[in-house]
């Protein structure tokens, strides 16, 4: 199965995009995952200049390719750009969205109702080829030529990527610049509609791809044969790629974190991944689940881990409502036993959107280390974790929820089930 990614379609005019039909994909009747493309974008791009007027800029300088796409809905080879800066675009308060491209691919997103014109970019290839000291001005000259243009005297200028040359060059031509990074993460905190159904979407995609793996789970296979599996279902359904490689057997599932290698899998071991997914539409899933490889029953010490791990999951869950404040959270969640202690997950919960974001709620032995105080709001997105491992042994089980925050309190947004076996309710 797979999904149009309607941010994506260059070969399609703006005034002929198709509304996403009904739910191929739906995960449950209570979350639609049917949505409009261009209320997708004009309320992305709209809570973006809300944050700006907020925050008093004149206009953004976006670099990183999450932001530019939920700015606009454009992307242009993502993974090539995370690591490369070279494209970006101008988003001012007030005025014309420019987007500066890499040469010879700016029709992948000019038909975009939210790109009002398209350059070459300034800094292709400057610090590939040493040239940063020559691109540099001429990227400040023309970013100051637009604020001069559009900015009605307000020269605050924020970058994503604030780049030390690039930042220079802007205060050079008498611009203040700022990091906007964390401001434009917190503008993405609340969700609009059309994005929940995006990340409604993108789940049913994983869960997919994640039944797809449980029914290979067979010992004798690798633990990249089976990443193989995930990633391919992903790809297949117009997903973007996977953050990380988290899927791991036997003793590497204990500590976490073990990424997937060549180890065959055996009878009678845990198999545990975390999905980590960019997905359909450039949103995020992330859910956990821990698997028994058969032949035969889980051992009672295996089960033991796994009630806890859902304890703790459904625990931290019945925690979450608006206007419950992130240090609470920290302070009513789950008690992890002492032997457990050392292995904790280091966050209980964590925002969900384009990737993981905002916020990140650490255990409250943690939290001044890690976390700022806030408030859950209507709109957020968040991953309920749990891992529990404890030093010396050979398993570990790795557990995780994915939630949207109501008005009223949470409704899921995973629906993968849990192992009966590891439960200890399967006769």
């Amino acid at each position: 199965m797979s999904i149009v990614d309607f941010d994506n379609l260059s070969d399609h005019e703006p005034d002929s995009i198709p509304v996403v039909p009904s739910a191929p994909m739906a995960n449950g009747d209570s979350i639609p995952t049917a949505f409009d493309p261009r209320q997708l974008r004009a309320g992305r791009l709209t809570r973006l200049r809300d944050m700006m007027a907020e925050q008093g800029y004149a206009a953004v300088v976006l670099f990183d390719p999450n932001n530019q796409r939920y700015a606009t809905g454009s992307r242009n080879m993502f993974g090539y750009f995370l690591r490369n800066s070279t494209r970006y675009i101008h988003v001012p308060l007030e005025g014309p969205v420019i987007l500066f491209e890499y040469p010879g691919s700016a029709h992948v997103s000019t038909w975009l109702e939210t790109i009002d014109e398209a350059r070459t970019s300034k800094v292709v290839w400057s610090a590939v080829n040493q040239r940063d000291n020559l691109s540099s001005d001429p990227f400040g000259v023309e970013i100051a030529e637009l604020v001069d243009a559009y900015g009605k005297g307000n020269r605050k200028v924020g970058l994503d990527r604030c780049a030390l040359n690039l930042a220079h060059a802007l205060e050079a031509q008498g611009l203040e610049v700022f990091d906007c990074m964390q401001d434009t993460l917190h503008c993405r905190r609340i969700k609009t509609p059309e994005e929940i159904a995006c990340l409604a979407q993108s789940m049913a995609g994983s869960e997919a791809a994640v039944a797809e793996v449980e029914a290979s789970i067979r010992p004798g296979l690798t633990e990249n044969e089976l990443f193989a599996i995930l990633y391919g279902n992903v790809i297949r359904q117009g997903g973007e790629f996977i953050e990380t490689r988290l899927l791991n057997s036997g003793p590497r599932t204990n500590p976490w974190f073990h990424e997937a290698s060549d180890r065959v899998i055996r009878p009678g071991e845990l198999v545990a991944l975390d999905t980590d997914t960019i997905g359909c539409h450039g949103y995020y899933s992330d859910f956990s689940r821990t698997f028994h490889v058969g032949p035969g029953k889980p051992s009672g010490y295996q089960q033991s881990l796994y009630r806890m791990a859902f304890e703790q999951v459904h625990h931290n869950m019945a925690i979450l409502a608006p206007g419950v404040s992130y240090r609470e959270i920290a302070e009513k969640a789950w008690k992890i036993p002492e032997r457990f202690f050392d292995r904790r997950y280091p966050s209980i919960i964590h925002g969900v959107g384009m990737h993981g974001e905002t916020p990140l709620v650490a255990h409250h032995m943690d939290f001044d280390r890690f976390s700022s105080d806030g408030i859950l709001e209507p709109g957020m997105v968040v991953s309920v974790e749990s891992y529990i491992g404890e030093v010396g042994a050979a398993d570990g089980v790795k557990l995780e929820e994915e939630v949207l925050v109501t008005d009223t309190g949470t409704e899921k947004i995973s629906n993968y089930p849990f192992d009966e076996a590891l439960l200890g309710r399967q006769c």
